[in-house]
């Protein structure tokens, strides 16, 4: 019974490390074609302000760490198609021009219909695509490098605030129902 037991037990953690291990992880091929089709969606897990006096404060709260509140819970997203591109990104970091009427544009929450993307992949196979907005005044590029594994890093610049980066992976875009894109 214990045999039996013992083998349940490590047949169970085996099985969540592999499910855990396999989010976000795709094919070479099947990140390839979701590339160049322009046709993806960037998942957010994790925030990654350049600023080390927004880190210091939050490793100064009572009961918190910098890197449990810079864990996203993949509800962050940027939707790129050959239409439009939707991001919806959280920001921790210096703005030098905060809205204080309206909290939702301190964040990043905006829809391009006007932006030029460049792609290029490199020997390794990894991919980066460089997204200019010509119709976000604040938003000046978007910078995304996939792997071949689908792993994702982007940088986005702006004109009115630091730099941030977020790491996360790429997949394939899911039509949205109920949600309303901003």
């Amino acid at each position: 019974m214990k045999k039996y037991i013992s083998l349940l037990l490590i047949s169970g953690f085996l099985f969540f490390f592999q499910s855990c291990a396999s989010q976000g992880s795709l094919d070479s091929k099947t990140v390839d074609t979701l590339v160049t089709s322009q046709e993806f969606t960037f998942y957010a897990q994790r925030a990654n302000p350049t600023n080390y006096d927004v880190i210091n404060i939050m490793n100064s709260m009572p009961n918190a760490t910098a890197t449990r509140m810079l864990d996203l819970n993949g509800n962050y997203t940027i939707d790129v198609s050959k239409s439009n591109i939707v991001v919806v990104l959280p920001y921790f970091g210096r703005i030098y021009n905060p809205s204080f009427g309206n909290p939702d544009q301190n964040s990043y929450r905006f829809t391009s219909k006007d932006f030029t993307i460049n792609q290029s992949q490199n020997k390794k196979g990894n991919w980066t695509i460089k997204i200019k907005t010509n119709d976000i005044s604040n938003v000046s590029d978007i910078n995304i490098e996939v792997y071949k594994n689908g792993k994702a890093f982007v940088s986005v610049r702006s004109s009115d605030r630091q730099p941030i980066t977020y790491d996360g992976y790429v997949s394939k875009t899911m039509v949205k129902q109920d949600k309303e894109k901003p």
